[in-house]
């Protein structure tokens, strides 16, 4: 999403990542994936539990997913991948924002 993030700017949308992680390995994934979004801990896996992704794959973590969330904090599209590496394209998300 890094390559495109002055596309998805552009279109007024803001990344943000989140990872079933604690804080100093949130930060570690920014320090290795050089995102210059924020990359926010869901420790305690609450957050992935409430979006229904928390351990879908039986890995005890999130399985990848985009949620695309309008200005009134509704979902109007998402995005579940079926494995680790399955992951809508940017241009897929693009088209998909309100």
């Amino acid at each position: 999403m890094e390559k495109d993030k002055a596309k998805f700017e552009e279109a007024g949308a803001q990344l943000v990542t989140l990872a079933v992680q604690n804080q100093d390995n949130a930060a570690k994934t920014v320090e290795q994936t050089g995102a210059t979004y924020p990359v926010l801990a869901d420790d305690g896996h609450r957050v992935a539990d409430r979006y229904g992704v928390y351990n879908l794959l039986q890995d005890a973590v999130a399985a990848p997913a985009v949620f695309v969330i309008d200005r009134d904090g509704q979902i109007v599209w998402s995005y579940i991948g079926q494995n680790v590496a399955d992951r809508p394209a940017n241009q897929t998300i693009l088209q998909n924002l309100p």
